[in-house]
């Protein structure tokens, strides 16, 4: 597994590339479906991304609060364009809303994206727009081959994972989320699980 942190510490860094998805639970919204989408940062002009397959529509969106300060967990605010109405749209089709869905927050670096991205003249150029390689050469952009490094789908950061807690705001410029942890959700209390005779032979015995 490559190990991008040890990229951020060249003089000349590959860009961070932020994708998210987003997950219904079937239990919740009857459905499974996912939604993959990116802050279209770094990249160049209506390009969605593609990583390990998966293509990452590029859209307005703004996440902060990630950090873990020490003393609580991050409840982590989304913030998404909503000018063409496209979450207005999903969450029109879901009774329950999108409380309870499962959002992944997934970072790489730009020299580990797939090569497609760079096919036709589609190209993630580096910080101020540069489009030549540290040796100095021009980048190929009809290659179809990743200039700045070799795709590795599995060189991401940690991934991060939260459940929409609730809707805070929605109208026609925006909506926006809180997230939570898993376990931190309103209503849930730790430890969630089962406490089985098997497990706690004590279990259901009286004593007079």
């Amino acid at each position: 597994m490559a190990t991008p942190v040890s990229e951020l510490q060249k003089i000349n860094p590959s860009n961070i590339v932020e994708l998210f998805q987003l997950e219904l639970i079937t239990a919740i919204h009857g459905s499974n479906t996912k939604y993959y989408f990116h802050n279209g940062t770094n990249t160049n002009e209506n390009s969605n991304v593609i990583f390990n397959n998966i293509e990452y529509t590029k859209m307005p969106i703004e996440a902060e609060g990630f950090e873990f300060n020490g003393k609580q967990t991050p409840r982590p605010i989304l913030r998404i364009s909503n000018i063409l109405g496209t979450f207005t749209t999903i969450i029109l089709t879901l009774p329950q809303g999108l409380e309870g869905a499962k959002v992944t927050r997934i970072r790489t670096l730009q020299r580990y994206i797939d090569n497609t991205n760079f096919a036709g003249g589609q190209i993630l150029l580096e910080s101020g727009s540069n489009i030549l390689l540290e040796d100095g050469s021009a980048i190929d952009m009809e290659s179809g081959i990743n200039p700045f490094g070799t795709p590795d789908s599995t060189a991401t950061f940690d991934e991060q994972i939260f459940l929409i807690d609730r809707k805070s705001t929605e109208n026609r410029d925006i909506i926006e989320f809180e997230l939570a942890a898993t376990y931190d959700i309103q209503g849930v209390r730790l430890p969630k699980r089962q406490v089985l005779p098997a497990d706690f032979p004590g279990v259901g015995t009286f004593f007079s």
